[in-house]
């Protein structure tokens, strides 16, 4: 049994993969026996009333407690994101916990604090960085020219004075390396719920989209609603389509604060009907249900180490048409998508025709990409981490 504190400045109830990624991963080491405790910015109850959520703390069993840190509102591609106030002294709690190891989700108010615990109570430190960096910049409340410069110069700085670090994505670390990092690293993955998230029958395929209202052509996003996502795209790729595919549908499942200018996108380009947003979806069996009445799952984002929700979207043999930047140009590739290059999204709507044209093609690209996320389970990312904390624990001891 190991006793992790971990730390991390996105949490429940943020709309976000970090949050969902690290909640997963954690249940599943508590069920192997492990203790968690997280260190984790507090929420006003407006956060919880965006999703419709009740306001009240998320119950992870009896191995892992929360503990919610002072914190202010900071813009997000969330709407929901807060900057942890810092005091330096999380580390009194922390020790009385009295973890094996430390943790820390990304390098800003959190981070900091768990990177301060560490060192005074000489515990082994670790950090995943999630997000590519320089991408992050665009939410700083001043633009300054240089700041991704600083921005990289100190994620490189922060990181290099973890033991061990991971990153869902080669892209993000070689960043990191390119300026500087030095420590020990491994790619690990996100982990995917391949028991939810699953292809149905085609019986059932068929009676969901008489549920939901979805054509025999329906292309889906699912996420968070920000800039940096292009959810856009696929609406004036339909806007191109309709006469050649006249009951082609685009299902928006997400929230954030993109949302009202996607309606209004739709209205102005006189599709209205043909988008469909259906805003945040709380459980994930109706999200499950939702990939397996779609056809196409599309993502354009410009700024994903992995996306969970592509990978979901390939766990229900969904076939998946991304961006190739960062990390999706990993984890989506020919043999399980379509791929689209920066700078040529006007291609989607030729590579979206295709796909439709060729149910064998898309039929083929879903079956490969169901195959390939099975390894990605949580119970499988939960024992890359058990190696990962045991390994770096021993490392640390034999040192001091």
């Amino acid at each position: 049994m190991v006793r992790i504190a971990i730390f991390s400045d996105n949490f429940y109830p943020e709309l976000s993969g970090i949050s969902d990624s690290i909640i997963t991963t954690g249940k599943e080491l508590a069920a192997q026996g492990h203790k968690l405790h997280f260190y984790v910015p507090s929420h006003p109850p407006e956060d919880f009333v965006l999703l419709d959520l009740p306001y009240k703390e998320i119950d992870l069993g009896p191995n892992i407690k929360v503990t919610r840190l002072w914190s202010m509102a900071y813009r997000t591609g969330s709407g929901q994101g807060r900057a942890l106030i810092l005091t330096g002294l999380r580390w009194l709690a922390v020790k009385k916990f009295n973890p094996d190891i430390i943790h820390a989700h990304l390098p800003f108010g959190a981070g900091i604090e768990g990177a301060l615990a560490a060192k005074i109570l000489r515990k082994p430190f670790v950090g995943t960085n999630h997000t590519p960096m320089t991408e992050f910049v665009r939410y700083a409340p001043i633009k300054i020219y240089h700041l991704n410069k600083l921005l990289l110069k100190y994620t490189v700085w922060f990181y290099n004075c973890c033991d061990f670090v991971s990153s869902p994505a080669h892209a993000v670390v070689d960043e990191m390396v390119a300026n500087g990092f030095k420590q020990p690293y491994r790619i690990i993955s996100n982990p995917i719920d391949v028991g939810t998230f699953r292809p149905y029958p085609e019986a059932e395929r068929k009676a969901l989209k008489k549920k939901f209202g979805f054509s025999d052509h329906t292309i889906l996003y699912a996420g968070r609603l920000a800039t940096e996502k292009r959810a856009d795209l696929p609406i004036y790729a339909v806007a191109k389509l309709i006469k050649k595919i006249p009951d082609l549908l685009y299902v928006v499942a997400g929230r954030g604060p993109d949302e009202t200018r996607l309606e209004k996108l739709a209205a102005n380009l006189g599709i209205a009907k043909h988008v469909k947003i259906l805003g945040f979806i709380k459980e994930h069996q109706a999200f499950a249900e939702i990939y397996n009445a779609s056809d196409v799952f599309a993502i354009l984002s410009t700024a994903e180490s992995q996306s969970i929700v592509a990978m979901q979207a390939m766990a229900c043999k969904l076939p998946v048409v991304a961006s190739k930047t960062w990390g999706l140009g990993e984890y989506v590739t020919p043999e399980t998508g379509v791929l689209i290059e920066r700078g040529d999204e006007d291609s989607l709507p030729e590579r979206l025709t295709v796909l439709f044209e060729h149910p064998q093609t898309m039929h083929k690209l879903g079956e490969r990409g169901h195959a390939y996320v099975q390894k990605f389970s949580p119970a499988g990312i939960a024992q890359e981490w058990n190696s990962v904390y045991d390994a770096t624990i021993a490392r640390y001891n034999a040192k001091k």
